[in-house]
């Protein structure tokens, strides 16, 4: 591949080099440091004039220390003449403040929009965004990748009773994500409506749907300190379901999430490696990650050639 880059953020080094493998490149040379004062320096170590650049960096650990350290980084190729620079973000950050649920409620996701189009990036490739709609806070293209095609794969070659199992939203607004996949699979699937009187915390949940002697799969596009889903497992049991496994694209699992894990009913909580999770899996056995570099990289393939991005919607690259 001619006249393509790519450089990893320090935010998830492990993804970056994966991707980078499967393409066949080395990843550029670039020095991330902090200064005394604790600003952000970056040092692209090599040229990037009239290059196609893709940088790497996803939205997790220190996030708003990443999210600088990224638009510093795509400031820096663009003012060195880099032809066209790519934000990779596996992970969005603010994705969650989308709308103003509240009076005087920031919509933080569009702010992190608009600093990344000022920072110069040409181009977005995210994944799993928490609300589809966040593509419109941009008015660059924005390729919002699916993890669903690999957790299908995982689904049928880890789970033998997948014929008869159930797919379960474990809130009203993941429910177009689990009926796509319901349908994908030939299954039924059931949601889990809860009320919320503050944030990352649930006060009630209503199951819609019949669970008793089937496994459950619980389907959700991140889990963060796994209240909702810890919450959803108890309801599942106690309304009959044999086994249930969880499955989460963004594993963030912040504050008392492991202990939480740990502790409820889950036969396995399903990742992706779209946030480091190496250090959680040691506290923590129930979880499993599925890798996505290689749908990344076939992204940034196909992005770099000019060629159409759909058949990632529905295929896992092989």
């Amino acid at each position: 591949m001619p006249n393509i880059k790519i450089f990893s953020g320090s935010s998830h080094q492990d993804l970056s080099q994966k991707v980078a493998d499967r393409l066949g490149l080395e990843l550029g040379k670039v020095v991330t440091k902090k200064f005394s004062n604790q600003e952000t320096c970056v040092e692209i170590g090599e040229s990037v004039r009239g290059e196609d650049v893709y940088i790497v960096q996803s939205g997790c650990g220190e996030i708003n220390d990443n999210l600088m350290e990224l638009l510093i980084m795509i400031n820096a190729c663009k003012i060195a003449s880099a032809s066209r620079v790519t934000a990779v973000i596996p992970c969005f950050p603010y994705a969650r403040q989308d709308k103003k649920d509240k009076s005087r409620a920031p919509i933080s996701a569009k702010l992190v929009a608009n600093m990344l189009s000022v920072s110069g990036a040409d181009h977005i490739i995210t994944m799993d965004l928490h609300a589809s709609q966040i593509q419109g806070f941009f008015d660059i293209p924005v390729d919002n990748l699916y993890a669903e095609p690999a957790v299908l794969k995982w689904i049928k070659e880890n789970i033998p009773e997948w014929k008869n199992c159930i797919i379960v939203s474990p809130d009203a607004g993941g429910a177009k994500r689990v009926t796509s996949i319901a349908d994908r699979l030939n299954v039924d699937f059931a949601l889990i409506h809860k009320e919320r009187k503050k944030a990352n915390e649930v006060d009630r949940m209503v199951l819609v749907g019949d669970v008793k002697d089937r496994v459950a799969i619980l389907v959700d596009d991140m889990a963060d300190t796994c209240g909702t889903v810890c919450h959803a497992v108890d309801k599942l049991i106690s309304a009959g379901a044999v086994k249930v496994y969880a499955i989460l694209t963004h594993g963030i699992f912040s504050g008392p999430a492991i202990s939480r894990i740990n502790n409820a009913c889950f036969e396995a909580v399903v990742v992706t490696n779209t946030i480091p999770q190496e250090e959680k899996m040691k506290h923590c056995p129930k979880i499993q990650v599925i890798d996505i570099s290689m749908i990344l990289a076939e992204a940034i393939r196909r992005t770099h050639n000019g060629e159409s991005v759909s058949y990632l919607f529905s295929h896992v690259p092989l």
